[in-house]
């Protein structure tokens, strides 16, 4: 006789009509109602605000930087796992809790820092600039705040992942004379692909959207270090509501489709593996 085997949480129709409850709530209400807001506009006017110069330059910093950042962490992030997970050396506990830092600091102290840190009279800012590298006040700038703040979404996405592989397989590989960078690349980057692409992803969701540490050390000059966050900013602050409205919606929907984009890349490839299996 089989018995059903009882589930700790509540049935699949109620935990299902929860999860709908709450993400309308969250997520698909104030979405819903910023594209009410903007159906106050006609289809002129709108585009007349999100293409107007000064925006259009906004979305060429925004999103060229957030995607510079994302593939820096996206190398970066990858080695500084592996280095946690495969090598024992002391300190190894601070770094790795060190890791988590961005997650805890407020965005505007780290932009703070950050502008301190590299302006032309700052510590790192001053010789810097003497080489003719200017950092703060300049895209490289919001390159650098991005990349900080966006780190530990690619290095605790794959450090798991790293832990769960199995050395046997790169052992195997070896003892059939495969060389290092075959082992790399045959093995080991397969394996860790998909994480490898969920943390770019997250990092570039998140940079997209970063403010507080950004608008400290870009310098928000119209046409060279301006984010559109702080466009829109801008737009609440002068009253123009439907300005500011017509370019979140912008923002909201370019997002959705590069993240609809790389998660699709994702499945894609994960499928590709599993069928290679």
């Amino acid at each position: 006789m089989k018995f059903k085997q009882s589930s700790v949480l509540p049935g699949f129709n109620l935990a299902l009509g929860y999860s709908l409850l709450y993400l309308s709530l969250i997520v698909l209400l104030p979405l819903s109602a910023l594209f009410a807001k903007t159906m106050g506009l006609d289809w002129s006017s709108f585009w007349e605000i999100v293409t107007e110069a000064r925006v259009v330059a906004t979305y060429k910093v925004t999103f060229g930087a957030s995607l510079i950042a994302a593939l820096i962490n996206l190398f970066v992030g990858m080695l500084i796992a592996w280095v946690l997970v495969r090598y024992p050396f002391p300190g190894k506990r601070f770094i790795d809790a060190l890791v988590d830092l961005p997650f805890a600091l407020p965005t505007a102290v780290a932009g703070i820092a950050l502008a301190t840190l590299y302006a032309p009279n700052g510590l790192l800012g001053e010789p810097l600039d003497k080489l003719g590298i200017k950092v703060a006040f300049t895209p490289l700038g919001i390159v650098l705040a991005l990349t900080f703040i966006t780190l530990p979404f690619v290095v605790r996405t794959v450090q798991p992942v790293l832990e769960d592989m199995e050395r046997e397989l790169e052992e195997a590989a070896s003892s059939l004379g495969a060389t290092r960078w075959q082992i790399f690349s045959k093995v080991i980057l397969p394996t860790i692909f998909p994480a490898l692409l969920t943390g770019f992803t997250l990092a570039f969701a998140r940079a997209i959207g970063e403010f507080g540490s950004v608008i400290f050390i870009a310098g928000n000059m119209p046409f060279k270090s301006e984010i559109t966050p702080l466009m829109i900013i801008s737009k609440l602050e002068q009253y123009d509501y439907m300005g500011a409205t017509a370019i979140a919606v912008v923002m909201l929907v370019v997002s959705f489709g590069l993240l609809l984009l790389i998660n699709g890349l994702q499945w894609w490839m994960v499928k590709r593996l599993g069928r290679r299996k």
